[in-house]
């Protein structure tokens, strides 16, 4: 558990304000943003920013190309250090699994997908046709 006086004391807090208080983004504007969008579920449910978080709710959150699933094992409202933030929760074992497998599959995959040749004359022709029309 995190030493703060303020941790030990909340029983509620803000979804957006313990997001950002874990580190899970870096602004409570930017967690804000990703509640609204739809990237944040509580207990499945998709919640509004201003609903309070307890201790034991499952998190599903998105940042990028990884989806976590965590639980709260304790509130802050202030944002801690990097050791101390990943006291707030933790990750499921299959929400691990899951983000090392696609991370495999991310990694296995090419970063460009070269073409064998370059258009000839009639094919960048099509191309900006194709793109006039849009």
């Amino acid at each position: 558990m995190p030493s703060k006086k303020e941790t030990t004391k909340l029983s509620r807090i803000r979804i957006d304000k313990w997001l950002w208080a874990a580190r899970f983004y870096k602004t409570r504007a930017i967690a804000k943003q990703a509640i609204d969008g739809g990237k944040v579920h509580i207990n499945g449910n998709r919640p509004k920013p201003s609903k309070e978080v307890e201790p034991g709710e499952k998190i599903r959150l998105r940042q990028g190309f990884d989806e976590k699933t965590v639980i709260v094992k304790a509130l802050s409202n202030q944002r801690l250090g990097a050791k101390d933030a990943q006291e707030l929760y933790q990750e499921t074992e299959e929400s691990i699994e899951d983000r090392e497998k696609l991370s495999q599959q991310r990694k296995a995959q090419p970063k460009h997908w070269a073409s064998p040749e370059k258009p000839n004359k009639k094919q960048r022709r099509q191309i900006q046709q194709f793109k006039q029309q849009s």
